[in-house]
């Protein structure tokens, strides 16, 4: 399958829910079962790069026009394990909260108002006939969201510092860094449960709780059998590599829940001032962009 370009990508953050095939209903079942067979499937990083050179073309392609037939594979303990791109589904749905992160003559020259509307009488459209249709990946911009920590533990992190400079897109032989979580989906529940307990007795409604409480639904529209990730995609690319090694942002988000549950604000506030000075400068690189 050809490449859009080589050029590494290094804004996007995933987290990704990997099913077991006996959660997809036939025929999908049979073709990711084929599907997971293939040697060449594509990475994360070819899925933004056609994205993004389809804003190339006057006027510019705001959602694909056909869904993705791609997906993400794993091997769980034997059991092969599939994470659908659903890259159309996911268009439509980052189209909703481009207006928030962009200013709007920005948006306007990125994606003219009427192609926004169209792209939004479509899915309208799609939606009407698919109501239960959700993403098995969730992608942030220039950070990880903070509910996404609660999901994983500091023993579950696996980083690779990879040989390729930070920013450039890697030579022949180098090894791309990686920054990762990898966690049972019955964890992933239990911990949101745990955190939510502990933050509604102990602090006030607010963007937290509330991220947690939505990333805890979406969580319960899958196999319990599946695995969930967090990656730090081509974030990697961005930060120096001493920051990545020392990123253990899971353990920190955990100390201050653990320190919210004993009534310790102190530490609570610790951990947090940590996370805080660690994000702020990836914020930082994000405003240079």
């Amino acid at each position: 399958m050809p490449k859009v370009s080589s050029v590494v990508v290094p804004y996007a953050t995933y987290l990704r829910v990997y099913e077991p095939l006996a959660a997809f209903p036939e025929p999908e079942r049979s073709h990711w079962a084929r599907y997971a067979r293939r040697p060449d499937r594509p990475s994360y990083q070819d899925e933004l790069r056609r994205s993004l050179a389809d804003l190339v073309p006057t006027p510019p392609v705001a959602v694909p026009v056909h869904e993705s037939r791609d997906a993400f594979v794993l091997d769980v303990d034997g059991v092969v394990c599939v994470c659908p791109w659903r890259t159309r589904l996911r268009g439509w749905q980052a189209l909703e909260d481009l207006a928030e992160e962009l200013p709007a003559v920005v948006l306007d020259a990125v994606l003219p108002p009427v192609v926004r509307r169209q792209a939004a009488q479509d899915y309208e459209r799609w939606l009407a006939r698919n109501p239960d249709a959700r993403p098995w990946i969730r992608t942030a911009t220039w950070q990880v969201p903070l509910n996404w920590f609660v999901l994983v533990a500091d023993e579950e992190r696996e980083y690779v510092k990879g040989t390729g400079e930070p920013g450039g897109a890697g030579g022949l032989g180098d090894e791309a860094p990686l920054l990762r979580y990898r966690t049972p989906m019955v964890q992933a529940r239990r911990r949101v449960a745990r955190a939510l307990r502990t933050l509604r007795e102990t602090i006030d409604e607010g963007p937290l709780i509330d991220g947690l409480v939505d990333v805890g639904r979406w969580l319960e529209e899958f196999h319990p059998r599946s695995l969930v990730e967090l990656d730090y995609g081509g974030l990697v690319h961005a930060l120096p590599a001493d920051d990545l090694q020392d990123d253990h942002s899971a353990a920190d988000v955990a100390e201050g829940i653990e320190a919210l549950r004993r009534g310790d604000g102190a530490g609570a506030g610790e951990a947090y001032a940590r996370l805080v000075e660690r994000w702020r400068a990836v914020r930082d690189l994000r405003s240079a962009n």
